[in-house]
């Protein structure tokens, strides 16, 4: 009896204190080398200021959806249809409106939505925030604006095709890109159509769309297509179009050259990267294709001073003179771990991963310097999109719906 005490007491020590061992045991030994992470000579300790829990996040679905900053809020939403605003300083959520849709049909049916998530408004798009509104859109084609200090619904309106990335807001247009190849000019006051322009949808493309940009006069987009378009804000006339990479190979598959991140836009150039490998620094006035690389992307770039932030699809980490397009370092540390796009915080560069781990790296030199588990070393909390940052304070989400504010230093 005192033997199969004993017994049953080392087993439980071994349970308690191997739990990583045991939950390896449904890795293959592929998945167990991308999971491990390398020990780090960390040189500080983020730490977590607030979370919050969203309701539900985007589970297993494609998604952009990331927070927005602005008038000393956060504002976030779920795919489910909440979108809500938390006090920048503490996380106190200020107010939430719910998009999804319940039945209200039948006697019952006030009691039974009380146990009822609705049906989803499939927010996806991501949020953005100017003239005192938030605009957002969803994958029903829906674009919504409402007011930051309250929440009311200012106006509602549905455009052709699934709204997958967040408008760009300039000069009173709000511009919005859909999965069906157009391109909306909306007034922001209103949502009325100021105008709409259309590109090409090849049969087979990524899944989700670039983000479009506005800036001097100017609606950037990169399309499914690998072109970047330049049309007028006010018009809608195309100014110009450069195409960044063009199809190639036999296959459909093999001919996939969406430019699925937002162009980038700094002194003058813009700068595009497509998925099948072609990184582009172009002339914003003219469209003229100063120089390429070959780097292969759908990820978020980012720029600091004269130095481009790249993220290719095998998750290594670049950095690039801006100016001619020569490789200054690589960081190839976090391979196959879906690493966002890498955000600029100081003298560093940070970015999330499938695993819900948040990375920092040196902009000198790409060492990472510092580590932060949010989620839970688990694919279903992981880190899907590039965190956004407001002075040295970071903002993520996690798939399961975590809203989490990080100060670097």
């Amino acid at each position: 009896m005192k033997q199969s005490f004993l017994f049953l007491l080392l087993t439980c020590s071994v349970l308690l204190s191997s739990c990583t061992t045991i939950s390896n045991w449904f890795y293959d030994e592929e998945e167990l080398e991308i999971r491990r992470l390398k020990p780090i000579d960390a040189q500080f300790t983020p730490t977590e200021s607030w979370s919050v829990d969203l309701g539900q996040g985007i589970g297993k679905f494609y998604s952009k959806l990331k927070p927005a900053v602005a008038y000393d809020k956060v504002f976030a939403a779920n795919r489910q249809g909440a979108v809500s605003a938390f006090d920048q300083a503490t996380g106190k959520k200020v107010w939430s409106k719910n998009f999804a849709t319940f039945d209200d049909k039948g006697l019952t049916s006030g009691i039974s939505n009380l146990w009822s998530n609705g049906l989803s408004a499939k927010i996806a798009g991501g949020l953005s925030v100017a003239y005192e509104t938030v605009f957002f859109g969803t994958e029903n084609g829906e674009v919504v604006a409402l007011d930051t200090n309250t929440g009311e619904q200012k106006w509602i309106t549905t455009v052709k095709g699934e709204v997958l990335a967040a408008p760009a807001i300039e000069a009173g247009i709000v511009l919005i890109n859909t999965g069906s190849g157009f391109i909306f000019a909306l007034n922001a006051d209103d949502g009325e159509e100021v105008w709409s322009s259309e590109s090409d949808v090849p049969p087979l493309s990524l899944r989700g769309v670039s983000s479009p940009a506005a800036v001097n006069g100017g609606a950037i987009i990169g399309t499914a297509t690998g072109k970047l378009v330049v049309n007028i804000l006010e018009t809608g006339q195309t100014a110009w179009e450069q195409v960044i990479s063009a199809a190639t190979g036999v296959t459909e598959l093999e001919r996939i050259v969406d430019i699925d991140s937002e162009p980038l836009v700094a002194g003058g150039n813009v700068y595009a990267i497509s998925y099948d490998g072609t990184l582009a620094a172009v002339e914003l006035r003219t469209g003229r294709v100063i120089w390429k690389r070959e780097y292969k992307s759908y990820r978020h770039m980012s720029i600091s001073g004269s130095t481009l932030f790249v993220v290719d699809i095998n998750s290594n980490v670049f950095a690039l003179d801006s100016r001619n397009g020569v490789e200054l370092w690589s960081q190839g540390a976090l391979k196959q771990r879906l690493l966002t796009g890498v955000t600029p915080v100081g003298n560093y560069l940070v970015g999330g991963d499938k695993y819900g781990y948040l990375h920092w790296f040196d902009q000198a030199d790409g060492k990472i310097v510092a580590r932060l588990k949010v989620g839970d070393d688990d694919e279903d909390e992981g880190i899907y999109h590039s965190p956004v940052v407001d002075g040295d304070v970071l903002y993520t989400q996690t798939r399961d719906g975590k809203l989490v504010a990080i100060k670097t230093l």
